[in-house]
Formats: C-alpha cells, sequence, structure tokens
C-alpha cells in the first residue's frame, strides 16, 4: 500500500463547474448538512454507469481526466471515477476525506476482492463525527451514514445502516418483511485512489468482472430511479417499477440523452 493522500483537491474553479454541473451553490461553511445535500445533488445529477467499458475506451483515474469525463463531458462513472471525484471536491470545500477499500457481498453470501469497491470516509470541517459518504454505489444510499455501530435510517421506504464486525464495518439494507442483507465490508484504512488501480483495470477487462457483461446507467430520480440495463429500460416511481425493451443501438441512444443526459459521441 503506497501513502493516501489527503491534500489532493480540484481547483476553484473546478470545483465551480462541478457544483453546476450538479446543480447547487457552495456552501458556506463544511457542515454535515451541506455534506447531505451535495450527496443527493449528485446523485441526482451524475448517473452510475460503465458505458465506457462497452465502448472499448479505457477508464483512467487521473485527476484532469475525471474532471474531463463528469464535469466536462457532462458524463458518469462507476466507483473510482465518481467517488474519486467526488472526494477532490470535498477536499476543495474544507472537508477531511479518506478513500476506503470495500468488498462487495456476493448473491451466494461470498464477498468480493478487496479494492473492488471505493468508498468515502469523510471527517473534518464542522462534521461532530465521521461519516461514510459513496456516490459511486449505484442503488446506494441517498444522504451519508454516520459512522456509528448500529446506527440506522429509513430511506425510501426500507432500513439501511452500519454495524461494525471486530474491525469491519458493514454497510447494510432491509426490505419491508425481510431480514437485514450485507452490502458492502470495509475497513477505514485510507487509500490513495492509485491503489485502486489494478482492481479498476480488472473490471473493465475480465470476463468476470460483471461490467464487462452488460451496458448500465442509474441514476436517482425525485420520485425513484431510472436505469437501463442492456437494452432494457427499467423505471421506479413511487415503488411502482415499469419495464421497456428499447429495439436497437438508436433508442438506446436516446434513452441514454432523453433520461441520463449522455451524448455518446
Amino acid at each position: 500500500m503506497t501513502a493516501p493522500t489527503r491534500a489532493d483537491a480540484l481547483t476553484a474553479a473546478e470545483a465551480d463547474a462541478y457544483l453546476a454541473r450538479i446543480g447547487v451553490a457552495a456552501p458556506e461553511s463544511p457542515t454535515l448538512a451541506a455534506l447531505a445535500s451535495l450527496h443527493r445533488a449528485h446523485l441526482l445529477a451524475v448517473p452510475f454507469e460503465n458505458l465506457d467499458i462497452s465502448l472499448g475506451r479505457p477508464i483512467r483515474l487521473e485527476h484532469p481526466t475525471l474532471v474531463a469525463k463528469v464535469v466536462g463531458a457532462r458524463r458518469g462513472g462507476y466507483c473510482y471515477e465518481l467517488n474519486g471525484l467526488f472526494a477532490l471536491l470535498l477536499r476543495r470545500l474544507g472537508y477531511d476525506v479518506d478513500l476506503v477499500s470495500a468488498r462487495v457481498a456476493t448473491p451466494t453470501g461470498g464477498l468480493t476482492d478487496d479494492f473492488d469497491h471505493v468508498a468515502l470516509v469523510v471527517s473534518g470541517g464542522r462534521l461532530e463525527e465521521r461519516v461514510l459518504a459513496d456516490v459511486g454505489f449505484g442503488e446506494g444510499f441517498i444522504e451519508p451514514l454516520p459512522l456509528r455501530d448500529g446506527f440506522e435510517r429509513r430511506e425510501r421506504g426500507q432500513s439501511l445502516g452500519l454495524v461494525r464486525r471486530g474491525d469491519t464495518w458493514v454497510h447494510r439494507e432491509r426490505r419491508e418483511g425481510e431480514d437485514w442483507r450485507d452490502r458492502f465490508v470495509f475497513t477505514t484504512t485510507p487509500h490513495p485512489l492509485t491503489d485502486f488501480s489494478e482492481r479498476n483495470q480488472w473490471q473493465q477487462t475480465s470476463p468476470e468482472s460483471h461490467f464487462t457483461r452488460s451496458r448500465v446507467a442509474s441514476a436517482l430520480t425525485p420520485t425513484g430511479r431510472v436505469t437501463l440495463s442492456g437494452n432494457r429500460l427499467i423505471t421506479t416511481t413511487r415503488g411502482r417499477r415499469e419495464e421497456t425493451e428499447l429495439g436497437d443501438d438508436s433508442a438506446v441512444r436516446a434513452a441514454l440523452a432523453d433520461h441520463f443526459g449522455i451524448v455518446l459521441d
């Protein structure tokens, strides 16, 4: 593990452009309420997507590349890109941010490898305690979670929260009438984004990676979520799910533009 970098941040001009991209003004001070507002605004404006993989375009994690793609080209990305860039914004706004390695729970009850997901532990500013932030998990939590053992909160009809198991933290969810299910586990050991480079390369090239098997784009909406999965457009509005099969690539491109603001050149 290389030494974590906490000082890297957006420039003032980059931060202004990023805030315009997600439709919010710069907060007056780095409070929890401001962080929650930024987190929600990001999820509403910037889609989780892996389209570059199906297009054969390499995903790179350098600071200028992240800004150019998500802010300049008004694209989305997956966890390394979205949380990597969000961390740079938060540091510019006065927060302390650590990038942490997370292992994602699998349907069979196992866990993926280290560095499979990157999440953010945010502190400093006017925060009274550390919180978990994550704008790069697809269908994840909407506002940051206090890093507190046993914390629970309701969001859109389900419970979610954190528990501690030894040195490991677990983000988990519970739908109405069901048991808790783990989403991912992590430690608070900080890492620079470069520590995720090898796994980033694996995600976009390995046949075992689910990102190489199907294109996806997904975004939070004020009333639910909209997702493109392969050629299926799935919309959820106040708990009601509708699915439409898109006929060809022109229909997919139209859906990307209409629902996600993505125009592929």
